[in-house]
């Protein structure tokens, strides 16, 4: 889902940028994305989460970014958590640019956060999330009955009530909205 920052220690505010020099990690399934992207981000590090080019797709929709420097201390980390990566891919081209997940729509009142294939729309000035929509997940629906009609801060995450690629995107967009609209 996605623009995370690279993988770093973390520091408050630190958003690394892009560089030639980063890797993508390969997994089998969206599961094994989430699962190490937790290990990495509890470890302390700043990961962020992409759809994978078509050139390296291989039956997931996301993976991994990170600096290609720190390849093996990366995948050491999961290896010893049972989660070795299907492969790591240098980045080395514009072909292998990956994919940005999200979408952002203002219809004024109304801001719609699109995460991959979830929608996300809040009103801007109640902050009451007014439709979920998208996916075509098992999940979606109870999420969906879960979250609208409630403000972004009442809402429960959707990562911790749903269990799918579906709940996984809206979690982003969710986040995403939240970013954008608790600002103000």
């Amino acid at each position: 889902m996605a623009a995370l920052g690279f993988l770093r220690k973390r520091s408050p505010g630190n958003r690394a940028s892009h560089n030639a020099a980063s890797g993508f990690l390969v997994f089998e399934n969206t599961s094994e994305v989430i699962r190490a992207e937790n290990i990495l981000r509890k470890q302390g590090w700043d990961i962020r989460v992409m759809g994978p080019p078509p050139e390296i797709r291989k039956g997931c929709d996301l993976v991994i970014e990170f600096p290609l420097i720190e390849e093996l201390r990366v995948r050491k980390v999961l290896e010893d958590a049972g989660l070795p990566p299907l492969e790591c891919v240098p980045v080395s081209g514009p072909l292998l640019s990956p994919v940005d997940l999200f979408r952002i729509k203002d219809f004024g009142g109304y801001l719609m956060i699109q995460a991959a294939n979830m929608k996300l729309t809040v009103d801007r000035q109640s902050l009451v999330i007014v439709n979920i929509s998208g996916g075509g997940c098992p999940d979606v629906p109870y999420i969906a009955e879960r979250m609208v009609g409630r403000r972004l801060d009442e809402a429960p995450d959707p990562r911790e009530i749903g269990h799918t690629l579906c709940g996984y995107a809206l979690q982003l967009a969710y986040e995403e909205a939240k970013t954008k609209c608790l600002q103000w």
